[in-house]
């Protein structure tokens, strides 16, 4: 998977047969940072992530351009779980995070998606909420520091004199 820096968008690979939701949750991603490609079908997002049939030998170009996969679960001849099984049974794209949305609650369909691999199953139609959590899945680029690692204080917040005094936490910096 590709690293992210705090420049890049994190992109993310829509799947969904029915072009007015895949207009919707495109629209929303970008209005909300997100780098979007939109496909119609599982079949196509295969294509997108160089997975297709006669190129599975070959590596693509394209294998590590996408962050994270947004895929419906209901559409033809592909359906979102027969893709996530596709994506995580591949070793080049199984750490890509799939997510998978739905209009219809359906409790074993979930329960099997996120079973075999699915990051979220989601409830359409999208929020924003929805939104901040597909940031989330996606792993970052620089490790972030671990709780009590040290860090300089800055000498104009440390006290004049040798009495102890009370200062606010400056952002960022773990008191033990």
């Amino acid at each position: 998977m590709a690293e992210l820096s705090p420049e890049v968008l994190v992109h993310v690979l829509v799947v969904d047969d029915c072009l007015v939701d895949r207009k919707i949750v495109d629209k929303l991603l970008k209005a909300s940072a997100f780098k979007v490609t939109t496909v119609e079908s599982g079949k196509k997002a295969l294509e997108v992530l160089g997975m297709e049939e006669e190129k599975l030998d070959k590596p693509s170009v394209k294998d590590h351009d996408v962050n994270i996969i947004l895929t419906d679960y209901c559409m033809p001849e592909m359906n979102g779980h027969d893709l996530l099984v596709a994506v995580k049974e591949d070793s080049r794209m199984k750490s890509i995070p799939v997510v998978i949305m739905s209009s219809e609650f359906n409790p074993q369909r979930i329960s099997r998606c996120l079973t075999d691999g699915a990051q979220e199953f989601l409830q359409k139609p999208l929020k924003v909420k929805d939104l901040e959590k597909l940031r989330s899945y996606v792993k970052p680029a620089v490790p972030v520091p671990k709780v009590g690692t040290k860090r300089k204080a800055l000498v104009d917040l440390m006290p004049e004199s040798n009495e102890a005094e009370r200062r606010p936490c400056p952002a960022g910096v773990a008191v033990a």
